[in-house]
């Protein structure tokens, strides 16, 4: 098996990884980056839902955990990373 025969085996593989990356990877790591950029800039107030569901507003926060106001003045503790989104203002 000559120099061109290992291209041509090689190649196709190649080309896989790089469309798994591209198409893949990358925008994986892109969302995930704009997710933790949102969380990170969590402020009271903020109107939020969770991942399982549940919605929202900021009344304190820290490093790890917020504390969300819901129905009531009901308050209850999550981690930062259960925050889904931010809701924002209907105008």
């Amino acid at each position: 098996m000559g120099l061109e025969g290992f291209v041509m085996t090689v190649l196709p593989f190649a080309l896989m990884a790089a469309v798994f990356y591209f198409f893949l990877i990358r925008p994986q790591q892109k969302r995930q980056r704009e997710v933790n950029q949102m969380q990170s800039d969590l402020k009271k107030g903020d109107k939020i839902v969770t991942i399982g569901g549940l919605h929202g507003t900021v009344d304190s926060l820290d490093e790890a955990t917020i504390d969300i106001e819901v129905h009531n003045g009901q308050k209850l503790t999550y981690d930062r990373s259960a925050v889904k989104n931010v809701v924002k203002e209907q105008e």
